[in-house]
């Protein structure tokens, strides 16, 4: 049975459990669901809907992966990635991205003391926990790659000296994909560094009727976003990106990651031709990394110290969506990449 996004995981038909003890305690898996629980509290109080969204965006952070998020403008882009940030007591930083944006602007510069009569080095707003990244293609390919530099690398350079970024260090960036004038497209390699890339959706007929009920009482809007208090301290975060690590998963779990990426490298083999004629290229090895973090996060989101099929499946989309580079023959006759990722999954048998 498939496994839509963003719905409850069933339990597993065979037994993906550790042999014997495994590693992680049932007070640390208690711990880590009480801090889950109150972010997405958090989350609930001021994002209507978007449970998509908030699973990635939780992910996200369990893991130390950067998230991309992709949407027509007024979907909650910003709120959400500002609620997630400002839940916990860490530095939060917004930069808005502008053609005219400079790499220093980003990672810091050096500014020459003249009382001192030497250089001294600003760090730039890169320098904290949890970066929203407002419109990342806005701005010019040189400041995308020194902030995806940054990401990577998880340090600046600023003359000679490297500063090691804090942690934990989550980029959460949008983009707005129908506005083109005055924008630079991120190169396929670049996305490639984000661990997920989440599309919204319009909101259902009875969500929008919530969201205008909540702004009317005062709930949401511009108020109730800047009073969002932190709730989780930054140990929590550290202990659940800790606690990811030790998440069991095992062989034919991990035989089944590597065979759906291998699957996008040589569609033919696996999908009808219909479908395999669209990709001209697959996921790399980092996809497949991905798909092993993101289904030990979700692992411990549903509660579990292993990782069973469907955690592979839950997101997919979000893994696999940026990764797969479609030819032109597809975008003319408008076949989106969710369409052979389920074709893909479809085909290749889950253990």
């Amino acid at each position: 049975m498939e496994q839509e996004q963003g719905q409850p995981l069933q339990s597993p038909t065979e037994d993906f459990s550790m042999p014997g003890t495994n590693s992680i305690g049932q007070e640390q898996m208690d711990r880590a669901r009480n801090v889950l629980a109150t972010i997405a509290e958090v989350f609930g109080q001021h994002v209507v809907g978007q449970e998509n969204l908030k699973t990635a965006l939780l992910v996200s952070m369990i893991t130390g992966g950067h998230v991309l998020l992709e949407s027509v403008p007024g979907l909650a882009k910003t709120t959400a990635a500002h609620t997630l940030a400002k839940s916990v007591n860490a530095s939060f930083k917004r930069i808005q991205c502008t053609p005219d944006l400079l790499p220093s602007d980003i990672i810091g510069t050096q500014i020459y003391d003249y009382s001192k009569g030497e250089f001294r080095t600003q760090l730039g707003p890169v320098h904290a926990n949890f970066i929203l990244l407002d419109e990342i293609n806005r701005s010019s390919a040189k400041t995308q790659s020194a902030m995806l530099e940054a990401m990577q690398e998880r340090q600046t350079s600023i003359g000679g000296t490297n500063y090691p970024l804090p942690k934990p260090f989550v980029v959460l960036a949008t983009q707005n994909p129908i506005e083109q004038e005055g924008t630079y497209e991120l190169p396929e390699a670049q996305l490639d560094r984000f661990l997920l890339k989440e599309v919204l959706d319009y909101p259902t007929v009875s969500q929008e009727l919530e969201i205008l009920k909540r702004i009317e009482s005062g709930i949401l809007g511009e108020d109730a976003k800047s009073g969002v208090s932190a709730h989780v301290e930054i140990d929590d975060i550290l202990a659940l990106q800790e606690l990811v690590n030790k998440v069991y998963i095992d062989d034919a779990i991990k035989q089944y990651i590597v065979t759906i990426v291998a699957a996008t490298r040589q569609p033919s083999t696996y999908i009808s031709q219909d479908y395999a004629k669209y990709i001209q290229y697959g996921g790399s090895p980092r996809a497949s990394i991905a798909f092993q973090q993101v289904a030990k996060a979700l692992a411990i989101i549903n509660g579990r110290n292993y990782v069973i099929p469907e955690d592979v499946k839950e997101l997919r989309h979000s893994v696999l969506r940026h990764r797969i580079i479609l030819n032109f023959e597809a975008i003319a006759d408008q076949i989106h990449p969710e369409a052979i990722i389920d074709a893909i999954f479809g085909a290749v048998t889950a253990p």
